[in-house]
């Protein structure tokens, strides 16, 4: 089973170059399923209703949410109606949408996407290692599920890695997203779990984390808040990982960065092409 997570879109120009090339990657890379983490799509904090189908339109199986979640409004109210669209399970009982959900790929095999949201330097929402572990229970790989794919949202790359030993063995893809820049560790851990310790994002590098540079600049440099964060308008790059799975026990046999157009180093699975 071949999956595409695609990080964290941001602005315009991130949703756009996913626009333009995610219908082209499913058809040439035989994509079953994938996974797009869209928290930054709307001006660079949260997601709307139009976006979240753009994207779904598109070729998306699945939104992940973060952090912004809830920075457009509208996002509490239409995410009842949208089962596609999943926000971080470590939210308090009772808030809205879903935290996890078992979705069908493109040849048919379930996959249980999850997101959960780190509380390291981020606001302290509940145990997100118990969190996933209640679902990762609840619909165990190889037999509630086909596949398993954790989005952790978070910013230390300890509490990722942590949370990748943690569900070793027990789902397909665990990855990073939330701090914006694709690390050079893609792997398979050694109880099969492929795992990224950050996707990064999809939007313009020549940015601030894919902000205008001049707003986060003048905070550093002068303490002085002299507007708002808006996202930077250049040539954006698509960033994601690539997972191929074992089609009997789920685990990943091959995990391979994705870098395309923008000003990084183009990555791509070779296998694939």
């Amino acid at each position: 089973m071949r999956l595409l997570f695609i990080g964290d879109i941001v602005g315009r120009p991130g949703r756009a170059i996913l626009l333009e090339r995610l219908p082209g990657l499913r058809r040439d890379w035989k994509l079953d399923f994938v996974v797009v983490n869209g928290e930054n799509a709307a001006g660079g904090f949260g997601i709307t209703e139009v976006i979240c189908n753009d994207f779904l339109d598109a070729g998306a199986d699945c939104v992940t949410l973060g952090n912004h979640a809830w920075d457009q409004k509208e996002a509490l109210v239409f995410i009842e109606r949208q089962p596609r669209l999943i926000r971080p399970l470590n939210y308090p009982p009772g808030t809205a949408g879903r935290g996890a959900n078992l979705l069908e790929a493109r040849n048919g095999a379930r996959v249980l996407v999850m997101n959960a949201m780190g509380r390291v330097f981020m606001d302290p929402l509940d145990d997100p290692f118990a969190g996933v572990d209640r679902e990762i229970s609840a619909c165990p790989l190889g037999m509630g599920c086909d596949a398993a794919v954790l989005d952790m949202h978070c910013e230390t790359t300890s509490e990722k890695y942590s949370m990748g030993h943690f569900c070793d063995g027990r789902v397909s893809l665990m990855v990073g997203t939330h701090t914006h820049v694709p690390t050079a560790d893609a792997q398979i851990l050694p109880g099969g779990t492929g795992y990224m310790t950050d996707a990064g994002m999809t939007g313009d590098y020549d940015s601030v984390i894919g902000m205008d540079k001049s707003e986060p600049i003048q905070r550093f440099t002068r303490k002085i808040q002299k507007g708002k964060f808006e996202p930077a308008t250049g040539l954006a790059s698509l960033c994601g990982v690539a997972v191929e799975t074992d089609d009997k026990t789920g685990l990943a046999k091959m995990i391979a960065p994705v870098r395309l157009g923008g000003r990084l180093a183009e990555a791509r699975p070779g296998a694939w092409d």
